[in-house]
């Protein structure tokens, strides 16, 4: 458990807010159509949803922003959104939220990622999917840097936040991860497995369980291929860190060079009631970056990072986390060691 004191973590929440991360990855627009079910259709053998309420939300990287906001930190957005209307409620939202728009470029040559959910109660019934997956122009590429070199100097991490839609390419990582060497700024990775091994020489790598075995080819059936499995990674990307999450199993973390003497350190699961999983991993990258940026050492950003997300998996859709959630749940976790 997190080893940190009422004083410690008040002092934690208040340098939250003077954090600064760049988000380098794949904005999304998430729709929600809420609504009840209660005969199917005379034309169709399918459920009929009478619509109750309709939502747009920040998905992809954009939620990665929405995280690091919620945690009264400031996001610098780097991505691309289309010439349409759902790009401008994308930056509609991010407008009303107070994002800096500097970063966000938009390409009329490809549509914004939009993904729709149809939910009846608490069920999921539909997603569609509206998206392109080629890649992005070396122009478009060109002033993703640039927006980044510009602000370089202000920021306390970059985050590479990939979904496989164009945006994260292999020039593109390998230029966001040279100037945060260059200037000194930790790059935080959430893969997906188009370029999993181009990221070398990370700060921190955070795949998930499925996405590592189908990377390396293996199954992580127990501890033993997990820890093979982690190990394997530090070496193939020679990463500061590796945080590989395991879902209902919590967190895995192996370190280059462990100031505690063992390179391996498992972190249990603390949601209580799973509602929905989706948006998990960005809450934890974004805690991860805005907590290391703030001074935590990196098994302590990883504890504080797993009970974020085991806070907003207890919620219907994706959701970010919020700094006095967050604290306070810390707060009730230390009362009750101590009852």
């Amino acid at each position: 458990m997190l080893q940190l004191n009422p004083t410690q973590l008040e002092a934690l929440s208040n340098a939250f807010q003077h954090a600064r991360i760049a988000v380098v990855g794949d904005l999304m627009l998430d729709r929600y159509t809420f609504g009840s079910v209660s005969r199917i259709s005379p034309e169709a053998p399918v459920p009929v949803l009478e619509i109750e309420s309709e939502q747009a939300r920040l998905g992809g990287a954009a939620n990665v922003g929405h995280n690091i906001l919620g945690l009264g930190a400031t996001p610098l957005m780097l991505g691309v959104v289309g010439d349409d209307t759902s790009g401008l409620i994308l930056k509609g939202i991010f407008t009303d939220l107070g994002f800096p728009l500097d970063g966000i470029i938009t390409d009329p040559d490809r549509p914004t990622t939009v993904k729709t959910r149809v939910i009846a109660g608490s069920q999921q019934m539909l997603r569609m999917d509206h998206e392109v997956k080629h890649e992005i122009s070396r122009e478009t590429e060109d002033r993703l840097i640039a927006a980044l070199s510009n602000n370089i100097d202000d920021l306390d991490g970059i985050i590479l936040e990939d979904y496989n839609k164009g945006v994260v390419t292999k020039s593109v990582i390998n230029r966001v991860i040279a100037l945060g060497r260059e200037f000194g700024k930790p790059v935080f990775v959430d893969p997906k497995a188009q370029n999993f091994f181009e990221y070398q020489q990370c700060t921190v790598f955070k795949p998930n369980k499925k996405e590592v075995e189908d990377a390396l080819g293996m199954r992580l059936s127990d501890e033993s291929d997990t820890t093979a499995a982690g190990l394997r990674l530090l070496e193939m990307l020679n990463a500061d860190n590796i945080l590989l999450t395991l879902g209902e199993k919590g967190m895995m973390l192996f370190e280059r060079n462990p100031h505690e003497g063992d390179e391996l350190f498992a972190i249990p699961t603390r949601a209580r009631d799973v509602a929905d999983v989706s948006g998990a991993g960005d809450t934890v990258i974004a805690t991860l970056s805005v907590a290391m940026a703030c001074g935590l050492s990196i098994r302590e950003a990883a504890e504080l990072a797993n009970r974020a997300a085991g806070l907003v998996i207890e919620e219907l859709g994706i959701v970010p986390i919020y700094r006095e959630q967050l604290i306070q749940a810390v707060l009730e976790d230390m009362a009750s060691m101590q009852e």
